[in-house]
């Protein structure tokens, strides 16, 4: 039987649930395990679903975090089933994991203005 998998990337996430809401923050952390990358290519691994990423940027994402890869990267995998000769429609079974909290959010900027 076929498995189609799949995976979430988590890092925004987990960068919001420790209090680092901007992606330029990453810069200087992984500057300081040798990983030296633009702005551009640190907001791209921050938000996009990246689809490499070398082992030595996974450890250092996991020790500025102090998380696992596990924890990064939520993977997914369902059996597919072959499509019967009359219905035409491929049916997929439900991916066998648990949805996580996702009430971590980013906080709401405040403006202030000079006359206060």
């Amino acid at each position: 039987m076929k498995r189609q998998v799949d995976y979430t990337w988590r890092l925004a996430e987990l960068m919001a649930a420790r209090g680092m809401h901007n992606s330029t923050q990453l810069i200087p952390l992984l500057l300081e395990r040798g990983i030296q990358l633009s702005r551009p290519q640190v907001y791209r691994v921050v938000h996009q679903r990246p689809e490499r990423i070398s082992l030595q940027m996974m450890a250092a994402l996991c020790d500025i975090l102090g998380c696992g890869v596990e924890d990064l990267v939520t993977v997914t995998a369902a059996d597919v089933r072959r499509r019967k000769a009359s219905s035409g429609s491929q049916a997929v079974a439900k991916p066998n994991v648990v949805e996580l909290n996702k009430a971590v959010r980013p906080r709401r900027a405040r403006v202030l203005s000079d006359d206060d």
